[in-house]
Formats: structure tokens, C-alpha cells, sequence
């Protein structure tokens, strides 16, 4: 009976370094190990190997670029088969200002292996009235798909919205699989008593991102009239960049200033813990929730009551199963509205934090990912 193969990840950044990639690749890894597979990761980095938990992770410095990759092949090839490669596909992760040709042809010519990719993000967005650097840069990213995807013995993506950039085969077997959180899904009530102690008596708003323009620009218009509403409530900002969002916002507001709390980037079970202490989660974005939204799944997974918005990435299940707060667009009066709906009644609060923990469990946790990856493939591809 032939043994089965190796798994063998392949991501462009691994805990610890910063990122939500790393992170999940690091989850996975460490979940398929506890289920007793044998698992390497491939990531850039200082040269060395160690086993962590269970885990060999291999880093070498350039991996995924055109000096690196005979480097990665000869690493593969000392490796006893059958080898199964996971790709954990951002474009951008792999070097060469995201346009790495070569890193997906080698993938693809890499035939004694199974392949099997994870598009967390696919393609860099095309316009006819952007830049000619831009318009290169989502014709090679298009390039790339067709490339893994078209090689790929097993395709998985995070969205449904990738499935119409995928070749027409890969998108028929495609598994769809949204990223867990990764941030733990319990927190100690003791810890989340002691972040609640430096924030008054009032309701906690929350957010959790990494305040890019896209988003702060959408946050501040909700942000700033709630709590010009009632003088007890609080802001808790989360995340790489809180901190110098808090700064500029208070600037700009310095009534607020005694109200508006900055943790900065934490780590995962301190993250949890201040999530916890919040009442409520404001979590807008421009093209709307989706599953590929790291910040969103970390107050989800740990049942937060959690406002977000539509937009064209939001899947229908955010509808259907009603896991969140759901407002029609970015608009600051439908948002405004139904923060303070929610702020007004506990009871509400309490039946969101019910169905995002019950969704979460049923849909979006840790081990819906590797049950998918471990049960055997329905017919040849």
C-alpha cells in the first residue's frame, strides 16, 4: 500500500513573521501535524531548518525568486516522496514587486509532486484608466492564475469572487474554504476583566484592522458621532497602525482624545482578550465583508457582535445566515443607525453573539479547513 504523501507548504511568510498568511499557514500546519501527517514548510528567511511543534519549517533567504528556486528544488527533491506541495498563493508573497512569472512556472513544471494551491488573493485589479504600470501589473497577476491554477491537481480559493479568474478546469473542482481566524476563539474572563478595568463604565466600540486609508476613511464618519452621543462610551482601536490612527483622530477630535484607547499590534491571546472587552465591533470595507477578511474573522470566532457592510466581495451567506450586523453599503446614516440600535438593546446583542458563534463553528472554523483537506478527492482531475 503506497504511503501517504508528505505535506509540504509553501507560503511567502510564516509566523512569526507578521502577516495574516503566515499565521494561517502556521495554523494549518500545526492542525495537520495533530491530525499525524508528516509537514515541512517552505518559507522565506534566514537559512535553517528546526522542527517546531511538530512541524520542520525550512527557511532560506530569496526562496521563491529565480536565484532561490534551484535552492527550493534541491530542498524538495532531498525530502523522501510522495510530496504533496500546498501553496498558500498571495501574489504579492513571492517577491518580484508581485509579478513572479518564474516562481509559477517552476510550480507548474513541478510534476513528481501533487500540487494543490490556496488562493487567498488572486489577481491585482484591472481598469482601463489606471496607470500602464498598474494595467502590466493585473495582465502578469492574470498570467500567473492561469499558470498554478492550470497545473494544479487540487484548487481551493477563500472567496467565491476568485472562482471567475480561475481556467475553466480548475474552477469546475475548485473547494471553497473561507480563512479561519487566527486569533484564538477563548479568552481568559480574567484577562478580558483587566483590559475592561482601564476603560470606564460605558459601552466599548471596537475595530480591528490595520487602518489603510480605505477603511479609516469609512471608519471615522461612524466612529466619531457615536461617541459624541453619549459621553461614557469608548473606543478600543486594535491592530497594526491603531496607535497612529489614534493619534491623527484625536487630533482632529481632541474632545475624544480621554476616550480613544490604542492597543497597537498584539499577540494573538492578548488580541482575543481585548476583542472580548468589546461591546461592539465596527468592521467597514469598500468592496463589503467576505470571508477573506482576517479582522472580521477574529471577532467572529469569538462571537463578538460585529457591524460590517455589503459590497461586491460579500458572499451570500453573510445574508442568509445573518452571522453579523449587515448594512447596504458604507453610507454613514445606515451604519449610525444600527450601531445605536444595537447599543440600546442587550438582548440583540446577545442573539448576534449566538448565531456568529454558532456560524463560525459551523462554517468558518480551524478544523472545517483541514477536514477539507484531508478527505479524499471526489474523481480524478
Amino acid at each position: 500500500m503506497p504511503s501517504a504523501p508528505a505535506w509540504h507548504l509553501l507560503t511567502g511568510e510564516y509566523a512569526p513573521q507578521p502577516g495574516g498568511v503566515g499565521d494561517y499557514s502556521r495554523l494549518v500546519a500545526l492542525a495537520l501535524a495533530r491530525a499525524g501527517q508528516q509537514v515541512h514548510v517552505w518559507a522565506p528567511g534566514d537559512a535553517g531548518t528546526r522542527v517546531e511543534d511538530g512541524v520542520t519549517v525550512h527557511r532560506l533567504p530569496g526562496l521563491y525568486t529565480p536565484l532561490g528556486l534551484p535552492r527550493l528544488s534541491r530542498g524538495l527533491d532531498a525530502c523522501p516522496g510522495p510530496r504533496r506541495l500546498l501553496l498558500q498563493y498571495v501574489p504579492h508573497a513571492f517577491g518580484l514587486k508581485a509579478m513572479n512569472v518564474p516562481f509559477c512556472a517552476w510550480f507548474a513544471a513541478r510534476r513528481q509532486d501533487e500540487r494543490w494551491v490556496f488562493f487567498h488573493e488572486v489577481v491585482y485589479p484591472w481598469s482601463p484608466r489606471a496607470p500602464l504600470r498598474h494595467q502590466v501589473l493585473a495582465g502578469t497577476t492574470r498570467l500567473m492564475v492561469r499558470l498554478v491554477a492550470g497545473a494544479a491537481d487540487r484548487v481551493f480559493v477563500s472567496i467565491p469572487a476568485w472562482l471567475e479568474h480561475l481556467p475553466a478546469r480548475a474552477r469546475r473542482g475548485a473547494g471553497l474554504h473561507p480563512v479561519p481566524s487566527n486569533l484564538p476563539t477563548e479568552a481568559p474572563e480574567a484577562a478580558v476583566q483587566a483590559v475592561r478595568s482601564g476603560l470606564g463604565n460605558g459601552l466599548v466600540l471596537g475595530h480591528f484592522g490595520t487602518y489603510g486609508t480605505s477603511i479609516s476613511g469609512l471608519l471615522e464618519p461612524v466612529l466619531v458621532p457615536l461617541l459624541h452621543a453619549d459621553p461614557e462610551r469608548q473606543a478600543l482601536l486594535l491592530g497594526h497602525g491603531s496607535k497612529a490612527f489614534r493619534e491623527a483622530l484625536a487630533g482632529r477630535h481632541p474632545a475624544l482624545a480621554g476616550r480613544l484607547h490604542a492597543a497597537g499590534g498584539l499577540a494573538p491571546e492578548d488580541a482575543a482578550a481585548h476583542l472580548r472587552a468589546c461591546d461592539l465591533l465596527l468592521q467597514p470595507y469598500p468592496d463589503g465583508v467576505s470571508a477573506r477578511r482576517g479582522s472580521v474573522m477574529g471577532g467572529l470566532g469569538l462571537g463578538l457582535p460585529i457591524i460590517t457592510n455589503t459590497g461586491h466581495l460579500t458572499e451570500p451567506l453573510w445574508r442568509e445566515l445573518g452571522p453579523v450586523e449587515l448594512v447596504e453599503g458604507t453610507a454613514p446614516g445606515p451604519w449610525l443607525d444600527a450601531a445605536e440600535r444595537l447599543l440600546a438593546h442587550a438582548g440583540e446583542r446577545a442573539a448576534l453573539h449566538e448565531r456568529a458563534t454558532r456560524v463560525y463553528r459551523e462554517r468558518f472554523a480551524l478544523e472545517r479547513t483541514v477536514e477539507a483537506l484531508l478527505r479524499p478527492q471526489g474523481g480524478a482531475r
